[in-house]
Formats: structure tokens, sequence, C-alpha cells
């Protein structure tokens, strides 16, 4: 294995936080003995490998398929078991994509370096920026430094559901206080991983009102991360034109919700968008364009 290869899986596994996996579970199983009343063992806590296999095993999984690792069965007093949410409370990975998903990113900026694609690498979604500054330590691994790493997001959180095909899907801060990542939060993580430099540039605010008027000229690499159907389209809309031929469309959430599918399809069939969608694990895709 190559430096630069050790150097992004390294980086990719600090990531997606399957370095320290057990303390995600430690937090696991404190909250669900709060949650059910029962008292937490200082002796699981100190060898949660082996006292609770089960859960770490779980988490492992789910870290590998980007999987919602948060939801878990609580037991109650009365022996009955009520699935819970505890996003909110434990959902502090720099980036929850999981490892097939990042490994697809490397995959693709792989054969750009390699067909010599022109073009930017952006990102519209970037939660804590995890997938952006891994495109960012990939340009850095091969000293691609003609290159800029463009995140948009609203670094407030999702917007509140406005169009019909998103009704029902509120991942807003009111909802999901989590998914609220300011971008001082971002910019430090980029500087804590050594990654912050000009070629890194932040779009801040919601994408109808920032991608349009964006200076960006070329993309070899677009990853959509939006969720919702507005988002996911507002970005197809500003910035597919963009992404020259041979360059990469990801779409991380058109397995897991309906709203971004719809967006995706639709553009695709107005488009006659005949480049094949692949599918990289349960939620995500990718397609590499042809025309």
């Amino acid at each position: 294995m190559t430096l630069q290869r050790r150097y992004l899986k390294l980086l990719r596994d600090s990531l997606i936080n399957t370095l320290y996996i057990e303390n995600d579970a430690r937090m696991l199983y404190m909250l669900m003995s709060l949650q059910s009343g029962g008292r937490v063992e200082g002796d699981v806590l100190r060898n949660i490998r082996s006292r609770r296999a089960e859960l770490v095993a779980r988490l492992e999984t789910d870290r590998e398929r980007g999987s919602p690792w948060w939801n878990v069965a609580v037991r109650g007093a009365d022996g009955s078991e009520q699935l819970v949410s505890l996003r909110n409370f434990c959902d502090f990975t720099h980036s929850m994509i999981g490892e097939k998903r990042m490994e697809n990113i490397e995959w693709c900026l792989d054969r750009v370096r390699e067909d010599e694609i022109a073009g930017d690498l952006a990102e519209t979604g970037v939660c804590r920026g995890g997938a952006s500054i891994f495109m960012k330590g990939y340009l850095a691994a091969y000293e691609m430094r003609d290159r800029v790493v463009w995140a948009a997001d609203s670094f407030e959180g999702l917007p509140r559901p406005t169009a019909e095909a998103d009704r029902g899907f509120d991942f807003s801060a009111q909802v999901f206080p989590v998914l609220s990542v300011s971008l001082e939060e971002v910019r430090d993580l980029f500087e804590r991983y050594g990654l912050l430099d000009a070629d890194v540039r932040f779009l801040k605010g919601w994408f109808r009102d920032t991608l349009p008027g964006a200076p960006i000229e070329r993309l070899a690499l677009l990853r959509l991360d939006g969720d919702l159907y507005e988002s996911t389209r507002d970005a197809l809309l500003a910035l597919y034109d963009k992404v020259v031929p041979g360059g990469f469309v990801l779409v991380d959430d058109y397995g897991d919700f309906p709203p971004c599918k719809r967006a995706v399809d639709e553009f695709r069939g107005a488009r006659a968008i005949a480049s094949p969608i692949v599918k990289v694990d349960w939620s995500g895709v990718y397609w590499r364009k042809e025309e």
C-alpha cells in the first residue's frame, strides 16, 4: 500500500470514526441505560468490546454501510421495546456517510486523476464537512494543486420543507439540531486536519441563493447531499452543466429519501441523461457524465 493510500485510509477511518468506535458504543450504552432507567456499569464502559460485543459489531456494520446507527431499541419497565432515535445526542462523527461512500469518492477521484479530467470538486450539503475534507485530503495526497474544493451549505441546518414533494420530511434545526453545524465549526475541522487553505471555498446560504451565481467554472466531481427534493433540484439546476464530460455526479440520499430520488429522476428525464446510475450502497449512487 502506498503512502497516499495509507494516509487516505487513516483519514477516512478518522472521519467516520472507526478508529474509536468503542467510544460511540460507550455513548450509546449509557444513553440506552438512562432511557430504560437502568444502571450504567463501569466495567461495561471499560470493556465495551467484550461486554457488549453485539453493540460494537452492529456499529461496525452500520459504519461501513453509512446506516443510521443511532436508532436503538429501548426496553421499558413493562418489558416492551420501543425504537428510539438518539441522533441528537450521539451523532457527532465528522462524516455520517460510511465507509463505502467514502471509498466511492476515492474511486471517482482516482478516475479523475488518472484520466486527467479537468475541474474543481463541489459538495452541496456538507454538515460537519467530512466528505469535503476527504476530497481535499485526496488532492493534498496526490499534490493536485490546481483545483478548488467548494463546500456549499446553509451552515444553519436543513430548511423547513416548502415543496410539496418534501412534505413529511422535516430535518430542520428545530427537529434535528445536531444537523445544524456552523461555518466556524466546519472551518475548524478542516484546520484540525491540516487541510484548510485558499483552495477551500465556502458558499454559505440556501442553494437557490448561492449556487446560481457561484464563481465555479468547471467541475470534475459534484456530490449532492441535500436530502430534500428542493435542495437536490436546486443544486442540479445550478451546477450540473458545469460538470465536464468524464466527470462524476454522486448522490448521497438517492436510495434513502424518496424526495431526493424524485428530484434526480425528474432532472435526468428532462435532460435525457442516459449515463447509467450505479449503486454504491443502500443509499448512495453515482453516474459518470458522458455527453
